[in-house]
């Protein structure tokens, strides 16, 4: 069965609810995590910036999830203040069983980009390998 990502209340600040569509995905793929905690600074990208060389594949996912966000502020579809990848709303699926997402048909130009940013990314952590000496590593080995 598939079920609609409706996240959050209305009075929920944009940018959580935003991040929010990106987390129900993770959860989609890996019903036991827990994003925010398992990957706020993770490596050398995942959380708040990022630099240096990715420390393993899922820091390698981060990056390629951050350099997705940056082509979505460049894109011809998105306006870089109102379509902001850390802000923009779209539609999904997610079908837990088969463990699959689907971005939504009904989506902009725009929020189809940043939905398939966010859904190769929770590919991309479900397929990576965790590794808790990458959890909050000290900004000298991100050189």
């Amino acid at each position: 069965m598939f079920e609609l990502c409706t996240c959050c209340g209305p009075r929920a600040p944009i940018q959580r609810r935003a991040l929010n569509q990106f987390r129900g995905e993770i959860q989609c793929l890996m019903s036991d995590s827990s994003p925010v905690l398992d990957y706020y600074d993770y490596g050398c990208y995942c959380g708040y910036g990022g630099s240096g060389k990715p420390v393993d594949e899922l820091d390698r996912c981060c990056e390629v999830h951050d350099n997705c966000y940056g082509d979505a502020m460049q894109h011809d579809a998105c306006w870089p203040i109102i379509d902001n990848p850390y802000t923009e709303f779209y539609n999904y699926r997610c079908a837990k069983q088969s463990k699959m997402i689907t971005c939504g048909d009904n989506n902009s130009e725009c929020e189809q980009f940043i939905c398939e940013c966010d859904r190769k990314a929770a590919e991309c952590f479900a397929r990576s390998p965790y590794n808790d000496e990458n959890k909050h590593l000290p900004s000298e080995r991100c050189q």
